[in-house]
């Protein structure tokens, strides 16, 4: 069972928020020391947060900076903020996705449902095998690895022969999500989904942007052509072992 943390300073949405969560199955619970949201949030351990904006002490964008330095866990933000700039602001700071008061609730299930699914369900698995990426454990976390291509997913790091760079939280969504897709082209629209969730919020200018930024890191780590643009389609990450013994 999923658990969802609501993070939302109006007691009636947030029980209506709760209730519903409950009503599909899922462990919710409700923020009640908004000056430190943290032990709360520890102590529950969420899968998920859904976190308001304007809220007492301190905005939703710093608890989102927390949570993101501690956890990779989806964050939903919903405000009554309806300005793109707002919703440029909740994805910088770590967000997920980002949701409207008046809230539709069937739109909210939709969307929580989707991004746990990328998160921890069959999505998160979506082109892997086990002969050429997997996760492990270890002291620094989570790991994806992708003959020998390591990345840390607790600690935002990219590691390639003993070197680590270090990554944004949208580098590391995009890592991800091509390892994940290892042999196989990432669309577009699948990389965009993937940062955002809901690809009207950006352009494919920006989806370049990052992508850039990405491959600037990995030139870093000396794969200086690990991400192939394949025109009209997307990108493929491209390693050197997959690459030896072949000839043209």
């Amino acid at each position: 069972m999923y658990r969802i943390f609501i993070v939302e300073d109006d007691a009636k949405i947030a029980a209506i928020l709760k209730n519903n969560m409950e009503k599909y199955g899922f462990e919710a619970a409700s923020a009640s020391q908004f000056r430190d949201l943290l032990p709360e949030l520890v102590a529950f351990d969420p899968h998920l947060v859904l976190l308001d904006i304007n809220l007492p002490y301190f905005d939703g964008f710093y608890w989102c900076r927390q949570i993101r330095a501690r956890s990779s866990m989806p964050i939903v933000f919903i405000s009554a903020r309806a300005g793109e700039m707002d919703q440029v602001m909740a994805i910088e700071n770590g967000g997920d996705d980002y949701i409207t008061k008046p809230i539709h609730l069937d739109l909210l299930m939709a969307k929580v449902r989707g991004v746990l699914r990328r998160a921890y369900g069959e999505y998160a698995a979506a082109g892997m095998s086990s002969s050429t990426a997997g996760t492990a454990a270890s002291g620094g976390g989570a790991e994806l690895e992708v003959h020998g291509l390591r990345l840390h997913l607790s600690r935002n790091e990219l590691e390639w022969n003993g070197n680590r760079v270090e990554l944004t939280k949208n580098e590391q969504l995009l890592a991800e999500c091509l390892m994940r897709h290892f042999g196989l082209i990432a669309s577009r629209e699948q990389l965009l989904e993937t940062l955002w969730d809901d690809v009207q919020f950006v352009d494919d200018n920006t989806l370049t942007v990052n992508v850039t930024r990405l491959r600037k890191k990995l030139e870093e780590l000396s794969l200086p052509r690990a991400i192939e643009t394949i025109r009209g389609q997307g990108y493929k990450l491209v390693l050197p072992e997959e690459t030896e013994g072949v000839t043209s």
